[in-house]
């Protein structure tokens, strides 16, 4: 569940913010209460966790100086006015000034939660966009998201660190569901374009009028947007679904690459989910804007490649949505372990992403199996072996190391806890660890 939202209650009237603060408690938010203007400017920062509700007659700074502060501080903050019978003309100039809304006194409490529930609804949003956006543009942390230690995930990460730096354009392949766009977007974040802009344009998504105006333009006057090609200028333009552009689409795509030289004003990074065996990108593509776009290629491995990876997620979102849940994580046997090794994975990572969320509440039930889970998925499931099908010992090896890498994670290192989990004695663990190349340092307390 989300964090309550903060709630910063300004007024010169002790009783006014006292009222106020306990009501919204009782509301279930997290209040915190400020005397004057001057005090809560020393406290509430550009990314303030909540929102803020203030009187505008005040001593001193007034709501109205308050409310031009804040706003040049973050200009998407929610700052609800609290206004005294008569000012509603100034309350009305304090909307035009980037107020979220006003009461005027004296007001009914309900109708002041609920504006505080919309104000909040409106900050969670622009803080997890702003959150994302950073994430998105930390080439380090995108690069932590490509978990795995498999020897294709290893290639991946060296291919996106050396064509990161690269500046020609990229063609990525894969199955749908790989991970493609998160590829794209760490491409970006770990080359020289990583502080210029990144557009998205989900080809596949658009009619061909529409995508043609998306894309190359003209706009309309009213249109919140540039051309794709002019507001990906100087950074990076990422075409999702490129086979689904039309050949005089693809003939005008062209044109753009050659006029542009190099290096390209505009990199562009397209996404192709072609992987069909009678059908290829290269099949869907003119040759020419083939080979202008795949001059550096990059293709995302399917999961069923990725060898123990698949266990390391697994536990990895089972773990992240056992914790949004308030739940434990569901317990995984040798032969689950086996199954989810041996299963076909279609869908890849995002099956896998969604199986783990559905492992999760089906656990918080105390009901069903995650082999029930996969059996669903795959309904004439067998014990279907992987591309290069393994012996068992592998498979039981797989689930070992997974068990002691769980354990570890969960005791924060405690080799006498993990011992007692496992039942395991000090040197057969040891042992265990250094043959799976566990470290105790990893996984000790921050």
């Amino acid at each position: 569940m989300p964090r309550p939202m903060k709630i910063a209650i300004v007024d010169d009237e002790q009783d006014m913010r006292q009222s106020i603060s306990q009501w919204l408690a009782l509301s279930g938010y997290d209040t915190e209460t400020f005397a004057s203007a001057e005090d809560a400017l020393g406290k509430l920062g550009p990314d303030y966790p909540g929102i803020v509700i203030t009187d505008i007659k005040m001593p001193g700074m007034d709501g109205m100086q308050f409310l031009k502060k804040m706003m040049g501080s973050d200009s998407a903050l929610p700052v609800i006015m609290i206004t005294g019978h008569g000012d509603v003309p100034m309350a009305v100039e304090a909307m035009r000034l980037g107020a979220f809304d006003f009461l005027e006194k004296p007001f009914n409490p309900d109708k002041m939660t609920e504006l505080a529930k919309k104000a909040s609804n409106a900050r969670r949003l622009t803080l997890d966009n702003r959150a994302l956006r950073r994430e998105l543009s930390d080439g380090s942390q995108l690069m932590k998201k490509l978990i795995g230690a498999s020897p294709v995930m290893e290639r991946l990460r060296e291919d996106i660190l050396d064509l990161g730096q690269a500046d020609g354009h990229v063609l990525i392949e894969g199955e749908t569901g790989t991970g493609k766009t998160l590829v794209a977007h760490a491409l970006h974040a770990v080359g020289s374009r990583a502080g210029k802009k990144f557009v998205l344009l989900p080809c596949a998504a658009l009619e061909e009028e529409e995508l043609s105006r998306r894309l190359f333009g003209p706009v309309r006057a009213d249109d919140p947007f540039l051309p794709a090609i002019e507001e990906g200028r100087g950074g990076t333009l990422v075409l999702e679904d490129v086979e689904a552009l039309s050949d005089t689409l693809q003939a005008r795509l062209l044109s753009v690459i050659n006029e542009q030289g190099t290096p390209a004003e505009t990199r562009i990074v397209a996404i192709c989910n072609l992987q069909e065996q009678d059908k290829t990108c290269e099949d869907a593509l003119r040759p020419d804007l083939y080979y202008r776009l795949a001059a550096l290629k990059i293709t995302v491995p399917p999961l069923r490649q990725r060898g123990e990876d698949i266990l390391t997620l697994f536990t990895r979102l089972s773990e992240q949505f056992s914790e949004e849940y308030g739940c434990d994580a569901p317990a995984v046997t040798a032969q689950e372990a086996a199954q989810l090794l041996q299963a076909p994975w279609p869908g890849n990572v995002r099956q896998l992403i969604n199986l783990a969320e559905r492992a999760v509440l089906q656990s918080r039930r105390g009901s069903g199996t995650i082999a029930s889970l996969l059996m669903s998925d795959h309904d004439e499931m067998q014990p279907v072996m992987t591309t290069e099908g393994k012996p068992l010992k592998e498979y039981v090896e797989a689930f070992e190391r997974m068990l002691i890498d769980n354990t570890m994670r969960r005791h924060k290192g405690s080799i006498a806890s993990v011992m007692e989990e496992l039942c395991l004695p000090r040197r057969t663990l040891n042992e265990k660890m250094a043959k799976y190349a566990l470290q105790r340092s990893d996984y000790l307390a921050g």
